[in-house]
């Protein structure tokens, strides 16, 4: 057995189920082992950042890692935006990286670079492979570690991989968290106890169902507030579950809704900073005056946490919860006219299915859409969590794949959209059901809301130019026929509600651009 093929099973050992791969020359051996490995079905990227992403959505539906295979250190460059992502979200992954064949790196190939340096900007765990012998156990660790909820890179040199093992044990991954701090939980529960107006900030793990049911007990007996950040990586949603309030984008409408809380509990997530700063306004927005508390660690299961915190709390069960702690069935009607951000919203809110999931990278389009959604038919949604753009598409490919039995709906803005549209391609191969609305207001419109709260009244033609995207104008449907999938292009609330419906009927993926006004 060489190296690539210890490499390939200890994966399958592990539990890795898929390798998204974009790979190269010195790749080749993994490629030619995957064929003798039914246990982990490969699927091919157009461009490694469609790889990273995806592997980013299957981690955060299934809490379990994904495989990426990667060229060297472009190829890891290529990826590297949506591993920011995904470090942000505490998806696990595990990255496969090749590297030139020790024997060849003296010579400074066109292709070299320091892959050690570059992974480092988004490894929780990195390691370079030394020898054959070694891989099976570096793959385990690598997979062990991601189990965390972080980003694993494993570099592996090309001879490595075409060089005969002389040993063939398989090593399994060795996880356990850690275990829970009953100090911190009973200086939680004092806290929470003691003061009148306090914050539960929930996140990562916490947001799953289990998480959100013990968050609704601590609500139930403290009166608390429940929050999490501006851009949760997953929530599940919809009735039965707490409205869990989102921390506003920007510092200003952060800042006011929290001045209010004298203390804040923190359960899987850190206290939340401004995305930018802005003269005048502080990075935190938390007041100083409120007391922060972090209950666990990155190392600990959040969910146990908090459930220990509800019961140090005598929390009741959820089964005596009061109505008012959870969301009540409530599906907004379809509007009808011409389509606006508004009306996007409303009409996605008023036809999306039951157990269906969101993936949102609409940005200003979808900006509304999230308070629409506590009462409608139980969800999962996923947001841009590093704010890298292009996370949309093949985040949408990841969670199709871990799911197959789900509607996927990518809420796509068209700017960041052209980050990753290879993803498309990837959908139509694998007939993943994806349906992908693109917000089309030809614009970066995000920018153009920055120039304006900059103070900015009159934009030249120069700055103009670097926000708006009509000239040429994109034309959706026919990237998307030409990558594969079939295509409508709407401009009314009511001829995006027949599509979205007929799309969701069918089998394999859809986009339907929606012109806005």
């Amino acid at each position: 057995m060489n190296g690539a093929e210890l490499l390939v099973k200890t994966a399958a050992k592990a539990g890795i189920e898929i390798c998204f791969a974009n790979p190269g020359t010195t790749e080749m051996p993994i490629v030619i082992a995957l064929d003798s490995e039914p246990g982990i079905k490969p699927v091919l990227g157009l461009f490694e950042g469609v790889c990273t992403g995806a592997a980013d959505g299957y981690g955060r539906m299934l809490d379990k890692p994904a495989m990426t295979l990667l060229h060297l250190g472009p190829g890891l460059a290529d990826g590297i935006v949506n591993l920011h992502n995904a470090r942000r979200a505490k998806t696990p992954i595990v990255n496969i990286i090749g590297e030139h064949a020790t024997w060849h790196r003296a010579a400074d190939p066109p292709l070299a670079m320091d892959i050690e340096k570059l992974a480092s900007a988004v490894s929780g765990w990195q390691r370079t492979n030394k020898s054959p012998i070694a891989l099976s156990l570096d793959l385990a660790e690598a997979v062990a570690a991601s189990m965390y909820g972080q980003v694993a890179n494993l570099i592996v040199p090309n001879d490595y991989q075409w060089a005969e093992s002389a040993v063939d044990h398989i090593a399994a991954p060795q996880f356990s968290f850690a275990p829970i701090d009953p100090e911190r939980i009973e200086q939680a529960s004092r806290l929470m106890r003691a003061h009148r107006k306090a914050a539960l900030m929930i996140g990562g793990r916490a947001l799953r169902r289990r998480g959100l049911l013990a968050a609704a007990r601590i609500k139930a007996i403290t009166g608390c507030d429940l929050l999490t950040d501006g851009f949760p990586p997953y929530i599940e949603r919809g009735a039965g579950f707490p409205d869990i309030m989102r921390v506003p984008y920007f510092p200003e409408p952060a800042i006011d809704l929290l001045s209010a809380y004298e203390v804040a509990v923190l359960a899987g997530v850190k206290e939340p900073v401004a995305f930018f700063g802005y003269k005048g306004i502080a990075s935190k927005l938390l007041p100083e005056k409120c007391e922060k508390f972090r209950i666990d660690t990155d190392s600990q299961n959040v969910v146990e946490v908090l459930e220990a915190l509800a019961d140090a709390l005598h929390a009741p069960p959820y089964s005596k919860i009061s109505a008012t702690v959870l969301s009540e069935l409530a599906r907004p009607t379809v509007p009808s006219g011409e389509l606006t951000a508004e009306k996007a919203c409303l009409t996605l809110a008023a036809v999306q299915p039951e157990n269906v999931i969101i993936v949102d990278e609409g940005l200003t389009t979808s900006v509304g859409y999230y308070p629409l959604t506590a009462g409608l038919a139980p969800h999962s949604y996923l947001t841009l969590t590093g704010g890298a753009l292009g996370y949309g598409m093949p985040c949408a490919v990841g969670a199709a794949l871990a799911c197959p039995d789900r509607q996927v709906i990518n809420f796509e803005a068209d700017g960041s959209a052209m980050y990753t549209v290879q993803a498309l391609w990837t959908q139509a191969r694998e007939s993943l059901n994806v349906t992908t609305l693109i917000c089309a207001n030809r614009s970066y419109n995000i920018l153009k809301i920055e120039l304006i709260r900059a103070g900015i009244e009159s934009i030249g033609p120069k700055a103009l130019s670097l926000t708006d995207l009509d000239q040429p104008y994109i034309n959706w449907v026919r990237i998307a026929e030409g990558l594969g999938v079939p295509a409508a292009s709407v401009n009314t609330a009511e001829g995006l509600s027949r599509e979205l419906a007929r799309a969701l009927s069918e089998p394999g993926p859809h986009l339907i651009e929606m012109i806005l006004v």
